[in-house]
């Protein structure tokens, strides 16, 4: 299968080239990976530049949901069968890409989550994190019957028709919790695969007690609107 690595990329010139180099070690090798520069305002560009490295480089700064709507495009458009999504700043490790891919060549999986939570291993973030992260899997669970540990994972691949639902309809702000919402309510079906992390490999993380707290409350409310609004939009179209 044609299969391609997303890597969405804000602000990081100091990670982003180990991040490409750990893909092209340790990921399979007819795998190819696309860097979506996200407007950065650090030398991020420059530095994709002078390495020769495959990105887009977008106008505008779009966030994390819009920097991967562009990469699930571009593997719409250029006809990849697989499309993974992998975090440019260096948590997520290239080993493991693998085992995000098998279950899909094997039709046992419409989506992948690389989950933390499986083993326990390596980085498993803050206890006020994990606590969010937690509640928000019990309100996924709640709201369309699919149990995921890892709902906030930036690690996951998807096949060749959530690449086309993706590519045109994306959440914006947060992306990863609502991905897996708006896959469970269409009747995907959405495996874990156990992956260990990586704490962040230089940069400053822009997730500090406060946000997490402030997160966890917009994301519990936007996907609480989000499911009235697909019953609302599924009761039309009957």
């Amino acid at each position: 299968m044609k299969v391609l690595v997303i890597v969405p990329a804000y602000n990081e010139e100091q990670n982003i080239l180990k991040t490409i180099r750990d893909i092209q070690k340790s990921g399979p090798e007819s795998i190819q990976y696309l860097v979506i520069n996200d407007c950065s305002t650090d030398k991020t560009k420059s530095v994709l530049r002078k390495a020769e490295a495959n990105y887009l480089d977008l106008p505008i700064n779009l966030g994390i949901g819009g920097g991967v709507q562009t990469g699930y495009r571009y593997a719409l458009e250029y006809g990849y069968d697989i499309a993974i999504q992998f975090d440019g700043d260096g948590q997520h490790d290239a080993q493991y890409l693998q085992d995000l891919i098998a279950p899909i060549e094997r039709g046992e999986a419409d989506v992948v989550i690389g989950s933390r939570f499986l083993e326990k291993e390596g980085f498993q973030s803050t206890g006020l994190r994990r606590l969010g992260i937690n509640f928000l899997s019990g309100l996924i669970h709640l709201l369309c019957g699919v149990k995921v540990r890892d709902v906030t994972s930036g690690m996951r691949a998807v096949n060749r028709s959530m690449i086309e639902r993706f590519a045109a309809d994306y959440a914006q702000d947060y992306p990863e919790p609502e991905a897996i919402l708006a896959a469970g309510l269409a009747g995907a079906k959405i495996v874990e695969v156990p992956v260990q992390m990586r704490e962040r490999q230089g940069g400053v993380s822009s997730i500090n007690p406060v946000r997490s707290v402030y997160y966890m409350i917009k994301v519990s409310l936007a996907l609480i609107l989000f499911r009235l609004m697909y019953g609302r939009e599924a009761k039309n179209d009957q």
